[in-house]
């Protein structure tokens, strides 16, 4: 490509028509009056493209920044379930949709994936074309369809899953009512008893710290808050636990931690307590 040079051009002062004069004048301005309008438009532009960034920066939560706008009225972000995508205030929400409930959690914990390879597993198998087992009365199927898994679960990544929260939804009868064990506190102590007998083992002690109860009367639902310990030689771990029932199904969310770490995580846990709901 050639390349061209333009000529240069001098400009003398002259008085010998007005004309001239006022061109010259115009010429000599100072720079930073010549520019001026470069200036305005230059810097119209920097506004524009400063904006459209931080509107790509939002979209794409590029370093926290959405996270953190979010935080600054982190009611109204949760209102319209921004939490999903975005963390808001350190904490995710979980949506499930198939059962009908959500909460939130930390943000840095992470799925269980055990449990993600098993739906996994599930969805393959119900999409296979092979015909189903036929022995259906063995005693590794019986195991598996009495036993109740938890659809959902998390915690912080790398962990042993000593420390998680996860959600178990069970068949009951459609009458079934939690209030027919009367009180906050009879149900907790139902609960406890309920898991300490399920260990079978002498040694598993159970108990209950408090309980309480959350009502909400719009969906016509009662949340049964409750904290409590289980211990045995091998272990000793803090529960927080909510339990709900509706529709023929009973769900229970339950937090645990070994007791040593208790302190740095009780803040977390009545947070999720307090975030669990049923949505259909």
């Amino acid at each position: 490509m050639a390349c061209t040079t333009a000529p240069i051009r001098r400009v003398f002062p002259t008085q010998a028509s007005g004309d001239r004069k006022d061109s010259y004048q115009n010429s000599a301005k100072p720079p930073a009056e010549q520019f001026a309008p470069l200036a305005s438009q230059f810097g119209r532009r920097l506004l524009l493209g400063t904006g459209s960034a931080a509107l790509v920066a939002v979209g794409a939560n590029f370093g926290g920044i959405t996270s953190f706008l979010l935080g600054l009225s982190p009611g109204t972000g949760r209102d319209l379930k921004l939490d999903v995508v975005y963390p808001i205030g350190g904490y995710s929400r979980c949506i499930e949709a198939s059962d009908g409930f959500e909460f939130i959690y930390p943000a840095n914990w992470v799925g269980d994936q055990t449990l993600l390879y098993r739906a996994a597993a599930k969805a393959e198998l119900q999409r296979s074309l092979d015909p189903p087992p036929l022995d259906k009365n063995s005693r590794s199927a019986r195991r598996r369809s009495s036993v109740n898994e938890p659809v959902i679960a998390f915690g912080p990544p790398g962990s042993t899953g000593e420390l998680n929260v996860s959600v178990i939804v069970s068949l009951v009868p459609p009458d079934f009512k939690i209030e027919a064990f009367g009180g906050a506190e009879e149900v907790g102590e139902a609960v406890v008893r309920a898991i300490t007998g399920s260990a079978r083992r002498p040694e598993v002690k159970g108990t209950l710290i408090r309980s309480s109860l959350r009502e909400d009367r719009l969906s016509n639902v009662n949340y049964y808050e409750l904290e409590f310990r289980v211990e045995s030689p091998s272990f000793h771990r803090h529960n927080v636990a909510v339990c709900c029932a509706r529709g023929g199904r009973l769900f229970t969310l339950n937090a645990q931690a070994p007791e040593s770490a208790w302190t740095n995580v009780s803040k977390d846990f009545r947070r999720i307590a307090k975030s669990f709901r049923l949505t259909s």
